[in-house]
């Protein structure tokens, strides 16, 4: 049976909306790509492999006014996922030369979320080929999704995108 694959990305427009349809592309038309806001645990719960993508921004989006960061508004929506059979994976983007001590934070922020409630997690990523001083996002020393820095390194974003999908690939 063919898995299922959903993107469900935020906010809407820039860094974050581009790589989330890079990795659809690459996925070759076997993923459905949704923006976070209009995403419900019903439609989520559709999907084998989930991927969650976000962009770092200041910790006011992320804990304070909830009508500014999309993700922020669907964080207490994560107990209603149905977890059984299900993998999720995560990417996020941002800056590692001026957030160097924050790179990537939201995504690990989201990703403890999951784990919190026993989500099971593809798709880690060594910390070696990226320069940054410290990142929630790191997890058991590795990255626990696909950071993607289009500020400073966007010529690398091809080629992370296309070894982390097919490592995706082989974890389905």
């Amino acid at each position: 049976m063919k898995k299922r694959i959903g993107i469900f990305y935020g906010p809407t427009g820039g860094s974050t909306e581009k790589v989330a349809k890079l990795i659809a592309k690459e996925f070759n038309g076997d993923a459905d790509i949704f923006p976070i806001k209009e995403a419900t645990p019903k439609l989520i719960n559709n999907y084998d492999l989930v991927i969650f993508g976000c962009s770092t921004l200041g910790s006011e989006t992320w804990n304070g006014d909830s009508s500014k960061c999309d993700w922020e508004a669907f964080r207490p929506e994560i107990p209603k996922l149905r977890l059984t059979g299900k993998l999720f994976a995560f990417f996020g983007t941002g800056d590692s030369v001026t957030y160097a001590r924050n790179f990537v934070d939201a995504m690990g922020i989201l990703a403890k979320d999951l784990l919190e409630v026993g989500a099971h997690v593809v798709g880690q990523v060594p910390t070696d080929d990226y320069t940054f001083t410290d990142s929630e996002a790191v997890i058991d020393g590795k990255f626990i999704g696909l950071p993607i820095d289009e500020d400073y390194e966007p010529e690398k974003t091809p080629t992370r995108i296309k070894n982390w999908v097919d490592q995706l690939k082989k974890s389905i």
